[in-house]
């Protein structure tokens, strides 16, 4: 490594995954001794780039990755973490039944006749826990430490095996504020050592606090790098948006057709992920919520429709409280809610599209005593499968052998064969095409038109803007604020953006 060589240089860095291509000649360069912030929206190929530094992704053919000069093997984990790469991600990967000594040196535990030599694990733990200021012992074991404590046990074993470049991924998600301060104390001692820190966060104060420079990417794409001087919430958000997205989306609705209050949420609180949210969604128009990962967006929508217990709040339907303490309470006073995991969570995939569309409400239909009504049954999902255009043979096809863009259909057509007043659509064309994403825009255009209030929960940015009369900003597990269009514009992205990172906070 010659002077003033970059530590880390990744050059021309592509990424594919059947289709779809995460990375596009990505090309960044990290010096030993600072802290190298990675940001960019969800979705923006930040986590895909690191998984690539660090062996857990192959690249596609045509680029290289040098560390301090010399050529890293791509794909290969071990010869990654050899060289002095660490990666931790914002879920901890201890073993929590060992010991923190055992952590630190699992997978490479100094051997004594054959046998792991716990002696040496034990001494050899010591320093470096002392040198990170830890107040817990070796031989503490790590069901018992705080998620700050088990943070700081990933960054010894990162020192164990001599890392030269530590990723951090959205590491203070969880914890405290003196936990945080805490780790920011390790980050500045890890520095002075002349370990290069790279660090993934959406958070501007952090980045105001920690960056020495800044990379953006979107979608996919290498932006540009901000020195330490030329660091600004407005640079940074236009860098990490940087989209003109009047033509995306067009709506044959709009805020005129609004109708009357028909969701209020008020106090919402579960104590840990949601703290007291409070809107109203009307019959009409299409509300969105923004924010970023781990912001709480589907937390509150789970609370509201009784899959988790809420702390505190109350619901009102249409002008009237409800008590909603399950799903079933929710279907029952008329909100319906579409999970953003389909097939863990949604659709029972070994069974037919009639079966999953009428699950919910073939009871409903029962004569004679509860005999089942297949008739009706079947003309109900028959008018699903043309309203919203299910490319399949029958409604008597599984559902599984659909395409994901006709199974989020087929999804949308159970919520809706309860007729509900609100309909809650969380990240409603997540892993559909270009195609399929269009028609679900289609629909919940239509449902808006026909007085449901829709609630739409999104990570992408460009769609939750194109159609949505008004967004609703999630932050750390509260409403940071509403942006609504402006007189001479659409919703500002840099709105969303600026309350969704805290980016007054740090202006």
């Amino acid at each position: 490594m010659t002077p003033n060589q970059p530590l880390l240089e990744m050059r021309g860095i592509s990424k594919t995954f059947n289709a779809t291509r995460a990375l596009n000649n990505v090309s960044i360069t990290v010096s030993a001794g600072e802290t190298h912030a990675l940001m960019g929206e969800n979705g923006a190929g930040k986590s895909t780039l690191m998984k690539i530094l660090s062996g857990a992704y192959t690249p596609d053919s045509g680029g290289e990755i040098l560390l301090a000069g010399k050529r890293l093997a791509t794909g290969d984990p071990v010869a990654s973490r050899s060289s002095g790469v660490a990666v931790i991600y914002q879920e901890l990967s201890l073993a929590q039944n060992l010991t923190v000594a055992q952590n630190i040196f699992l997978g490479i535990e100094p051997r004594r006749f054959g046998m792991t030599d716990r002696r040496s694990i034990l001494q050899k733990s010591k320093p470096i826990l002392q040198k990170l200021g830890a107040t817990f012992a070796p031989t503490d074991q790590v069901s018992c430490l705080s998620l700050g404590e088990c943070q700081m046990v990933e960054i010894a074993r990162a020192l164990a095996v001599d890392a030269r470049i530590i990723v951090m991924d959205e590491p203070t998600t969880s914890l405290t504020s003196r936990e945080t301060d805490k780790l920011f104390e390790i980050i500045a001692a890890i520095k002075a050592q002349g370990i290069a820190v790279i660090y993934i966060s959406h958070r501007m104060e952090e980045i105001y606090r920690l960056a020495d420079r800044v990379s953006v990417l979107r979608d996919g794409n290498y932006v540009g790098t901000l020195d330490r001087s030329e660091l600004s919430a407005d640079r940074l958000i236009s860098m990490m948006v940087g989209r003109d997205l009047t033509s995306f989306y067009k709506k044959a609705h709009g805020g005129s057709r609004r109708g009357k209050l028909m969701l209020r949420a008020l106090n919402v609180d579960d104590g840990v992920r949601v703290l007291d949210c409070s809107f109203d969604a009307f019959a009409g128009e299409v509300l969105g919520i923004a924010g970023l990962v781990g912001s709480g967006r589907t937390e509150l929508a789970r609370l509201i429709f009784g899959a988790d217990s809420k702390l505190s709040g109350t619901i009102e339907i249409d002008g009237k409280p409800v008590a909603i303490a399950s799903p079933r309470d929710a279907l029952d006073a008329g909100i319906a809610y579409l999970t953003e995991d389909r097939k863990g969570l949604g659709l029972f995939l070994d069974m037919s599209i009639d079966q999953n569309i009428n699950i919910a409400v073939i009871a409903k239909d029962a004569q004679c005593g509860g005999l089942l009504n297949f008739a009706k049954a079947k003309e109900r999902s028959d008018e699903a499968v043309s309203r919203l255009s299910i490319r399949t043979k029958s409604a008597s096809v599984n559902v599984g052998s659909l395409s994901g863009g006709n199974q989020q259909k087929a999804l949308i057509a159970r919520i809706l064969a309860g007729k509900p007043k609100v309909v809650i659509l969380d990240e409603p064309t997540r892993g559909v095409d270009v195609g399929a994403k269009s028609e679900i825009y289609r629909i919940i255009d239509e449902l808006a038109a026909s007085g449901i209030a829709v609630v739409v929960i999104s990570s992408d940015l460009p769609e939750i803007i194109g159609i949505s009369d008004r967004v609703l900003v999630m932050q750390e597990g509260r409403i940071a604020g509403e942006v609504c269009p402006a007189p001479t514009g659409g919703i500002s992205q840099e709105a969303i953006m600026a309350l969704s990172t805290g980016a007054s906070v740090a202006a």
